[in-house]
C-alpha cells in the first residue's frame, strides 16, 4: 500500500468516525471469512458498519475525534465497527455475534468520548432499542390524558348511578 493509498484510508476513516455515534474494538482472530461477512451483513442492516485496517492508520483516524479513547486498545488484529444511528444495535449484535463465535473478542469502546468496557457494551446491548423505548415513552404520554378523561367522567358517572338508585327505590316503594 503506498502513502496515497495509506492517507485515503485514514481520510475515509476519519470521515466515518466524524458522522459515528458509536465505535467499537473487536479482535477478529479465527473468525472465518463466512461469519465475518456475515456480521458485516448483519450489522450493515443496522446503519453500522466494521472495517479492518491496520492499527496505524486507524490510530490516525481516530486521534483528534471524540473515539480517540480508544487508543490504547488499538493492537493485534483489529476490527472497527462503527454506528451512524443507534447505539444500542451494533453493541447487541456483536454480543449475541460473540456468543455463537468465541473468537470475536469486544476489546472496548467509545460513546461520545466516554471509553466503554466491554462489560459496559454488554450492558448497552441490554437496553431496548430506539424504536421500543419511543413507543415506551409515548404510552406513557398517552396515558396521563387517558386516565384524566376517566378521572373526570367518574364524577358524572356515579351521579348518574345516584340518581338511578334513588328512582330504583322509588320505583320499589309506590309498587
Amino acid at each position: 500500500m503506498n502513502r496515497n493509498e495509506k492517507a485515503a484510508v485514514v481520510e475515509d476513516l476519519n470521515s466515518k468516525l466524524d458522522n459515528a455515534t458509536i465505535a467499537i474494538v473487536t479482535d477478529y482472530k479465527g473468525l472465518t471469512v463466512a461469519s465475518f461477512q456475515e456480521l458485516r451483513r448483519e450489522l450493515k442492516k443496522n446503519n453500522a458498519e466494521i472495517r479492518v485496517a491496520k492499527n496505524t492508520l486507524l490510530r490516525r483516524a481516530v486521534d483528534g475525534t471524540p473515539f480517540e479513547v480508544v487508543l490504547d486498545h488499538l493492537k493485534g488484529t483489529t476490527a472497527l465497527t462503527v454506528s451512524y444511528a443507534d447505539p444500542v444495535a451494533p453493541a447487541k449484535i456483536l454480543t449475541e455475534f460473540a456468543k455463537s463465535h468465541p473468537e470475536l473478542e469486544i476489546r472496548c469502546g467509545a460513546l461520545e468520548g466516554k471509553a466503554l468496557s466491554p462489560d459496559d457494551l454488554v450492558a448497552l446491548s441490554k437496553l431496548p432499542s430506539k424504536e421500543v423505548m419511543l413507543a415506551t415513552l409515548l404510552s406513557v404520554m398517552n396515558a396521563v390524558p387517558t386516565s384524566l378523561v376517566q378521572v373526570l367522567s367518574a364524577i358524572p358517572r356515579s351521579m348518574v348511578y345516584t340518581i338511578q338508585a334513588i328512582k330504583d327505590k322509588k320505583e320499589q316503594e309506590t309498587n
